[in-house]
């Protein structure tokens, strides 16, 4: 049996097999309510009919101000509980796991109401973030544990926290863009007290796992790089976080020289130095790339992103190049 279509255990929760979708912002809330609709619907499950072992919802927004885009799903109020309800119960129908990704974009946000943690814009494009106050960051952290308890009622098995792609965690965590003096800043253990707070205060109420998505490299002078990256991830651990989901780049508007399996090594040595799990993304599409990650432990799960838009059935593709048995779903045993 191929590496890639064992289960794994975190923490009493056996995800199927070790191909993950990863969480990728779909802009299709027509109504800018944050709330599922049809689109979501179709998509996430098509991709559990196809197999996949985890299934990651996209970045959703914790607070109204927190989205990418007006078209961003939320969770910031208990009305968004009933469609995410029903969004959960079909992917598991189909024998998935699902997780959702819990986000807030900080500076990098489209929509009014630009809070960071320093008043430092994106680029020139953007416009200028107020700076946080310690009552916004309160408030803040509480958004997540709120958000938190409506994933458990939704019925999600797993949470990741986006701390990665230059949103408000990575902005808190990075001395390119955090130049407070005060408890959340001045030295790494200040910028990692907004992240390590969240992580707590999750911890209150969630007892499944937990994954941090982290950008490992900034790629800027200043910036923090994966030796940063792999102190972080040992906090993390202690705190009670299962699994890091290592990616990389976009805290500051940089040029990344991008090419199959680019974001692997970050995934193996933080791996290996912080003994954690981690999750290996970027530009992995074939299925002995992905089957090699995991036979070799560079990383426990393989996250597979416009390789999953491109094909719903991609764990099936994997299947016959690797020589697997993997179940078809009952509806189409003619053809599997």
């Amino acid at each position: 049996m191929p590496r890639l279509f064992e289960p794994l255990t975190l923490r009493g929760m056996t995800i199927p097999n070790r191909i993950v979708m990863s969480p990728m912002c779909m802009y299709a809330c027509t109504e800018e309510d944050g709330k599922v609709n049809d689109w979501h619907l179709v998509h996430y499950t098509s991709r559990a009919v196809g197999q996949v072992g985890l299934i990651m919802v996209e970045a959703t927004a914790v607070t109204p101000e927190g989205r990418i885009s007006a078209q961003d799903l939320g969770i910031w109020s208990d009305e968004h509980v009933e469609g995410l309800r029903r969004l959960t119960d079909m992917v598991h129908a189909h024998g998935s796991r699902i997780g959702i990704q819990l986000a807030h974009a900080g500076r990098k946000a489209t929509v009014p109401g630009l809070i960071a943690p320093s008043a430092i814009p994106f680029s020139e494009d953007y416009a200028l973030p107020e700076e946080m106050t310690q009552e916004d960051i309160r408030r803040t952290i509480k958004a997540f544990a709120d958000a938190a308890r409506r994933a458990e009622e939704a019925g999600f098995d797993i949470i990741e926290i986006h701390g990665a792609h230059g949103y408000l965690i990575n902005q808190f965590l990075s001395p390119l863009t955090n130049q407070r003096m005060d408890g959340y800043g001045g030295n790494a253990e200040g910028r990692y007290r907004f992240l390590s707070e969240i992580i707590d205060t999750i911890r209150v109420t969630w007892n499944k796992p937990l994954f941090v998505r982290i950008s490992a490299n900034e790629y800027a002078d200043g910036g923090n790089a994966l030796e940063a990256y792999i102190d972080y991830a040992r906090r993390m651990k202690d705190q009670g976080v299962d699994l890091i989901d290592c990616s990389s780049g976009a805290v500051v508007p940089h040029p990344i020289d991008v090419f199959p399996g680019y974001q692997i090594p970050y995934a193996h040595a933080i791996r290996q130095s912080a003994g954690i799990a981690t999750g290996a993304v970027g530009l992995i599409t074939e299925p002995a790339q992905a089957e090699e990650i995991v036979h070799n432990d560079r990383a426990d799960l393989v996250f597979l992103g416009r390789e999953l838009l491109r094909n719903p059935y991609w764990p099936r593709h994997a299947a016959q190049v690797l020589r697997a048995k993997l179940a078809a779903p009952k509806s189409y045993q003619r053809s599997w």
